[in-house]
């Protein structure tokens, strides 16, 4: 299965460092195989974000965010 990453969103935060950083929100996209010929693409529910640098960022089910490697919280800038 054929997989790969659709921009959704970018948008700056501030970290609890004090630094500011580009967040990116990306969708999952995989190739619909049904259809010989197409290059047809179908979301799978599944989103992620990273930094633009590709650091991963986690989301809490009640929408914090963190860099994954470090722990620094970002508050989305308005």
């Amino acid at each position: 299965m054929e997989k790969k990453l659709h921009l959704l969103e970018s948008f700056t935060a501030k970290g609890s460092d004090g630094a500011i950083y580009k967040v990116c929100g990306y969708e999952h996209l995989v190739r619909d195989e049904s259809l010989v010929g197409e290059d047809l693409w179908e979301p799978t529910g599944q989103a992620e974000y990273r930094l633009d640098t590709g650091q991963r960022v986690e989301v809490t089910h009640d929408g914090v965010m963190r860099i994954a490697t470090t722990g620094v919280e970002l508050h989305r800038q308005h």
